[in-house]
């Protein structure tokens, strides 16, 4: 028996949270199915690596959440539903019927069915599990020396630079001691700056709740696809997401509108009041992040808000340069910025002959709601997800155009 790497079912990013609450809101009966992809398909798994995945995930079955977990939610995140509260209390994964693993010629496949309201809280366990198993089975010509200080000098040069940042590396990390690591080091360096009020926290709930950090999320491009499948109404779909989401949570909790779901252009044409009023700014996720901070700014000018009323936050395959310079765009163009640092700081090693050990860029989507094919149209077009038919379809339907951006290759971020 293989000690598990997932302790807890808060070790997960928030928005899985919130978003699996407003799907007990709304979709409680509906089947999802989610599937694996890996956007670096030159990096192979070996059947070592591949065994202890399965165990891994197998592990999973034995999580609960605790009554001081549930506890923790209720008052750090105090706009949760009652009754999701309560849905959590006997919460529990079935990896056995829900989860299919196969292993073909170094070619790793995975799978998940079931209620939505279950299955939504596989995809961030089950990433971390598997970039572990790679980097413990496979490339393992690497070792943890330096990576708290690495972090610290990350974190100082941020937020000396004025970017306010929250860690947002669960779903790629090494492992989860990187992770833990990491964000030790980013609570040191803020310490050692004195901008302790500018790390504004973690996406990972679990270390929240250990280190005494904000928890911070909104919602991922799940919830948007999930909706336009199971409503099959793709033009009005990010408009029904937020009326949906804004029934759950409130319009004063309604976070950050992530745009790009099915392209940013189709997006603004529904982000209006009292949607533009209720959401405190956007999040770029895809596609040329000066372009997209320009025309974001435009938007919110064409609607007369003032400058520097409205957020904007970067979550894209981020360093520090891209911060700096995402941020002097963003203040040029009257927004204010503030990023979703991850996978540069929780998957950024050397391997000990002194050359860069890359990451995997994998991810894990929502595939189907209700038996029909979910898709996902990003503003970058190696991000696109889903059913090729039915993304073709939908982009006929939206009048969607390609965009190319020259750092836009999915297998070569980082």
């Amino acid at each position: 028996m293989v000690e598990p790497v997932i302790k807890s079912l808060l070790d997960t990013d928030l928005y899985k949270l919130t978003m699996q609450a407003a799907v007990l809101d709304h979709f409680p009966d509906t089947v999802a199915e989610f599937g694996y992809t890996n956007r670096t398909p030159d990096k192979k798994f070996n059947q070592e690596a591949f065994a202890w995945i399965q165990e891994q995930v197998k592990s999973l079955a034995n999580l609960r959440f605790s009554e001081d977990e549930i506890a923790f939610l209720a008052k750090s995140i105090p706009y949760l539903p009652k009754k999701y509260l309560a849905f959590l209390k006997d919460f529990k994964l079935d990896p056995d019927e829900q989860v299919e693993l196969e292993f073909n010629d170094g070619v790793l496949h995975a799978k998940a069915k079931g209620l939505w309201k279950v299955t939504i809280l596989y995809e961030i366990p089950l990433l971390a599990i598997i970039s572990e198993g790679y980097f413990k089975f496979v490339e393992t010509n690497w070792d943890y020396s330096g990576q708290e200080d690495l972090a610290a000098n990350k974190a100082i040069q941020l937020l000396t630079a004025g970017c306010t940042f929250c860690e947002f590396g669960t779903r790629r990390r090494r492992s989860f001691k990187t992770q833990e690591i990491v964000i030790e080091g980013i609570i040191k360096g803020a310490k050692e700056c004195g901008l302790e009020k500018n790390l504004t926290g973690t996406s990972n709930v679990y270390f929240a709740k250990k280190y005494n950090l904000k928890p911070i999320g909104t919602v991922a491009h799940e919830w948007m696809m999930g909706v336009a499948a199971v409503t099959q109404d793709y033009e009005l779909a990010n408009k029904r997401s937020m009326e949906m989401w804004i029934e759950s949570f409130g319009g004063k909790n309604a976070g950050y509108a992530l745009t790009d779901t099915f392209g940013s252009i189709n997006f603004f044409k529904y982000f209006v009041p009292p949607f533009t009023d209720a959401y405190i700014g956007v999040r770029q996720d895809s596609g040329d992040p000066i372009e997209f901070t320009e025309l974001a700014a435009q938007h919110y000018e064409s609607l007369g808000y003032p400058k520097n009323s409205k957020r904007i936050i970067y979550s894209d395959s981020l360093n520090i340069v891209k911060c700096i310079q995402y941020k002097k765009a963003a203040e040029e163009n009257g927004l204010i910025p503030t990023f979703g640092v991850g996978t540069f700081f929780t998957n950024n090693f050397k391997d000990l002959d002194g050359n860069k050990s890359a990451p995997l860029n994998i991810v894990i989507k929502i595939w189907a709601a209700d038996g029909k094919p979910a898709i996902k149209i990003s503003d970058n077009l190696g991000k696109n997800t889903g059913d090729p038919a039915t993304v073709a379809r939908v982009k006929r339907e939206l009048g969607y155009v390609e965009h190319e951006w020259a750092e836009g290759d999915e297998s070569k971020r980082w």
